[in-house]
């Protein structure tokens, strides 16, 4: 029997509830701009990845 060394269900849902506990209680507003912001950012990144390739 293998052991698990990794878990992505536990993963996926700790990170989930950083993102709730980020968000509670600000305006739909406000999670838009946190949505909008990580979207740059994450674009940002993949595009300095891409292009050390």
């Amino acid at each position: 029997m293998k052991t698990k060394t990794f878990d992505c269900v536990q993963m996926k849902r700790r990170g989930a509830e950083m993102v709730r506990k980020q968000l509670e209680g600000i305006s739909a507003g406000e999670q838009l701009e946190y949505w909008r912001k990580g979207t740059a950012e994450l674009r940002e990144l993949q595009k300095r990845l891409k292009n050390t390739s």
